[in-house]
């Protein structure tokens, strides 16, 4: 397994400085990991619009910030969308609803519920409930959920937390139910959010590492650090897409 030589701590400053990133950290493909214990969210926003998407690490001193620029990224262009079989048979079935931002709280507390070791606590769920309070707010950054619910229940069996930059949106985390009864229910939600960010005119989906199988199957394709950065800059420059 990779380990890069060390982490370096990142500082707001440096962040905002165009000439430091690109030659000390967008070329530096040694290291992709950087720490930070800066939890505001004016940093936050900056680390997402560089391209950097964020975790978290457990340290003696606490819990601190561990944004990476990845070496690669898995890339979703709605036309290369590939729904298999079964989820092609979830799609007729009308027990469920689909619904963006309606239950915020509860995909989180979902996410945290079902993921043993989980980056997502403490700090960092504060700092995006209050992106997510404050998101009218934003010029260019949104915080959104991506919800698929059991008209029987009410339940959220499956969803997703991440953010809209642009006319791009990156994924941060997911779940779904591990029951039986809702088996491929998680492949259900990616479907759908892929469906409805295409038809609200985004430019691409952000998935992220690009190792995971099911990105691959879903019908990403990988950018390597470079390639991503250039277009990343390019459509988080593009108007701000509200989804509804």
């Amino acid at each position: 397994m990779y380990k890069q030589p060390q982490i370096y701590y990142l500082t707001h400053e440096k962040l905002k400085d165009p000439a430091y990133f690109k030659e000390y950290i967008a070329l530096d493909m040694d290291n992709s990991y950087y720490w930070s214990d800066d939890w505001s969210i004016d940093f936050y926003v900056e680390l997402a619009l560089a391209g950097f998407i964020n975790t978290t690490y457990d340290t003696k001193g606490g819990l601190v910030l561990l944004p990476e620029l990845q070496f690669d990224y898995a890339i979703l262009d709605f036309k290369d969308l590939h729904v298999s079989k079964k989820v092609k048979k979830l799609l007729k079935d009308e027990s469920y609803s689909f619904s963006v931002s309606r239950r915020f709280g509860e995909v989180l507390q979902n996410i945290c519920l079902q993921h043993k070791y989980n980056w997502l606590k403490e700090e960092y769920l504060a700092l995006l409930k209050n992106i997510y309070a404050r998101n009218n707010e934003m010029k260019n950054f949104r915080i959104i959920s991506a919800e698929v619910i059991s008209k029987d229940t009410n339940k959220v069996i499956a969803g997703e937390v991440g953010y809209i930059i642009g006319s791009t949106y990156t994924s941060l985390s997911g779940f779904s139910l591990k029951e039986k009864k809702y088996n491929n229910y998680g492949n259900l939600q990616l479907v759908l959010l892929a469906k409805f960010l295409e038809n609200e005119g985004f430019s691409f989906w952000n998935l992220g590492h690009s190792h995971m199988v099911y990105k691959q199957k879903l019908g990403c394709k990988i950018y390597e650090r470079s390639e991503f950065l250039k277009r990343w800059e390019k459509d988080i420059n593009l108007a701000i897409i509200n989804p509804s």
